[in-house]
């Protein structure tokens, strides 16, 4: 982890939610089902944007039943809150840009008791910025902070989390808690947990 220390320097974070900050629950095949979507790989915001209004609004109120029930189910990821704690003690700048609402990432949020670490300006959801992988929400964070992508580090457990850094230029890091790390071409660094991330930062001091 030593060769990552620039990285884990940097002063700006940003953080995908599901799967990274909380423990993985969400079956996405089995949201894609719900929603009635015939394709088991599709992009859920994509085909729902393709749908005539009346239809898109039935199903995107109807994704949001899902998000609520599936915040209820989840906790912290392991380290979460021990990363935070160190990243806002040396003061960096954290938020989060989510693919789900910024109501229902504040309501996770507080679920797993992390509340706390974030402003809510400093949360971006899909009605904020354009859903990753689309850069805008990363802009939009540096843009409010005065920062610029060479001081910023993306962090997320999926592709769309990679992709969006790269596109807006930052450091990505990929957390994978089954180790597959199936886009190393994208991840500037990969580990299983978070806590990987804190102990590398108390090893670099």
């Amino acid at each position: 982890m030593t060769t990552h220390l620039h990285i884990l320097a940097r002063r700006c974070w940003i953080f995908d939610l599901d799967g990274t900050l909380t423990v993985p629950v969400h079956d996405f095949p089995a949201i894609r089902s719900a929603l009635g979507m015939t394709d088991s790989d599709a992009d859920i915001l994509r085909f729902l944007a393709s749908l005539p209004p009346a239809e898109a609004a039935v199903r995107h109120a109807r994704l949001i039943e899902i998000e609520y029930e599936l915040a209820g189910r989840t906790a912290a990821a392991p380290g979460a809150g021990r990363l935070l704690d160190r990243l806002l003690r040396r003061g960096a700048r954290v938020g989060i840009l989510t693919r789900n609402t910024r109501e229902i990432a504040l309501h996770t949020l507080g679920q797993i008791g992390l509340k706390g670490y974030f402003s809510a300006a400093d949360i971006l959801g899909r009605d904020e910025a354009a859903p990753k992988p689309h850069p805008e929400g990363i802009e939009m964070l540096l843009s409010a902070w005065g920062s610029v992508p060479g001081e910023t580090v993306m962090v997320g457990d999926y592709l769309f989390d990679l992709q969006v850094g790269r596109a807006a230029g930052t450091a990505t890091i990929h957390v994978d808690s089954s180790c597959a790390f199936r886009w190393p071409e994208l991840a500037d660094m990969s580990v299983e947990t978070l806590e990987e991330l804190v102990d590398a930062m108390s090893e670099g001091e």
